[in-house]
């Protein structure tokens, strides 16, 4: 990382000149459509499938088969794109992916057995493109060994945590005014939109490399990326437990309308410690950056337990907000040093499907302590999560 002279790049002209590199605004407003796509596909086949059943068991089991469907096949779906190139495989994964959607949707609109639904589900979330990974890779690729990279990985942060702000929303909106299927339609168009978009963009897409297949995927056994992989494993505990964990506290306290409110506060915050970040350039070495971010984050934990109103927790759930944004940035960029270019779109989706693995598990076993407990176990729990990113995170510092 690039040492600081003295002078500091406001926001403006730190995001301004990454997207003045040739190419970049095209593909990175091209991937916008298709992240709020994704960020509306989970909770829309909850709502597709309820409206359907009426159960919300049901539309649980579906969802989560999708999510774990999604989070081991994304990996080999990546393998191929970057065995055979984005502009040819994204195409052919968004076309089965409509196809797994539309099946979806006709599957519940007649009403058929919960085993065909999951299955469908499994089919729409094996068939999910990561959208994220790929827009990585590509700025990897037009800015590799130059400062700007660091940059580019917090708008990609930024460009995330915005389409997961977003996407809930709409689906929600869409889904109650029309109808659920308008909703899971709309999703799906928006990632079809979009994906397309970035994949006729061929000038800025990573160029597939000569290097034996099994000798790069190696590289991902390497004991500071599995241990990279660990710490989002964490780190999607620590959401997923969040998430169970607000909505029990607001609902314990009387207030079950203010879940969605409190949980937004660290989102905000986060976008907003982000975009701070991403403007400035670090004398400090990423990894030692990764440590004392997640430091931060299990130390800014602590003040949830203590927290016995919705406002006490509204400003408690301000501080981790500040140390998200800054570990998933560098979390992109110690990946992008870690591993062969012929390999990074898988290496950015296994840390995609570790947070999303972290975060089905989260919120189980946070159900089960706040079921049995209170909702200050579940942010215990949280607090157990974040510490165990941060000793993953010191293994990721050990092997650097």
């Amino acid at each position: 990382m690039p040492a600081l002279t003295g002078r500091i790049s406001t926001p403006r002209t730190s995001y301004g000149s990454v997207l003045r590199t040739p190419g970049a605004w095209k593909f990175f407003l091209a991937a916008a459509p298709a992240r709020i796509g994704i960020a509306m596909t989970g909770l829309g086949i909850v709502w597709l499938v309820h409206g359907s059943t009426g159960s919300y068991a049901v539309a649980g089991t579906v969802t989560g088969g999708f999510a774990v469907a999604e989070a081991l096949a994304g990996p080999q779906v990546a393998r191929l794109i970057d065995r055979y190139g984005q502009t040819r495989m994204l195409p052919i994964t968004l076309l089965l992916h409509a196809a797994a959607v539309a099946l979806l949707i006709t599957l519940t609109t007649s009403h058929q057995a919960q085993s065909t639904l999951i299955a469908a589900g499994v089919l729409a979330g094996g068939t999910l493109p990561q959208v994220g990974a790929q827009t990585s890779a590509r700025w990897a690729y037009a800015l590799r060994g130059k400062p700007g990279l660091n940059t580019a990985f917090a708008l990609e942060a930024l460009s995330t945590g915005v389409a997961f702000m977003v996407g809930p929303a709409l689906i929600g909106t869409v889904s109650s005014v029309t109808t659920p299927v308008a909703g899971s339609a709309l999703a799906t168009g928006l990632l079809v939109a979009g994906g397309l978009s970035l994949a006729v963009q061929r000038s800025t897409a990573p160029p597939i490399t000569q290097a034996h297949e099994r000798q790069s995927s190696a590289r991902l056994l390497h004991k500071g990326f599995l241990a990279l992989v660990a710490t989002n494993i964490g780190i999607g505990l620590f959401f997923g437990s969040m998430q169970v964990s607000v909505t029990a506290f607001a609902v314990g306290s009387g207030s079950p309308s203010l879940a969605g409110p409190l949980y937004a506060i660290t989102s905000l915050v986060s976008l907003f410690a982000g975009f701070a970040y991403g403007a400035k350039h670090w004398p400090m070495q990423p990894s030692k950056q990764f440590v004392l971010a997640l430091t931060a984050l299990t130390v800014s934990t602590v003040p949830l337990l203590l927290a016995g109103t919705p406002l006490a927790l509204g400003l408690a759930l301000a501080l981790p907000g500040l140390a998200i944004a800054p570990i998933q940035t560098l979390s992109a960029v110690i990946t992008e040093s870690e591993v062969e270019p012929s390999v990074l779109t898988q290496a950015f989706t296994w840390l995609n499907s570790g947070g999303a693995a972290g975060v089905a598990l989260g919120a189980a076993f946070a159900g089960r302590a706040v079921d049995g407990h209170s909702a200050q176990h579940g942010f215990a729990l949280a607090l157990a999560a974040a510490l165990l990113a941060t000793l993953f995170g010191l293994g990721v510092r050990r092997q650097r």
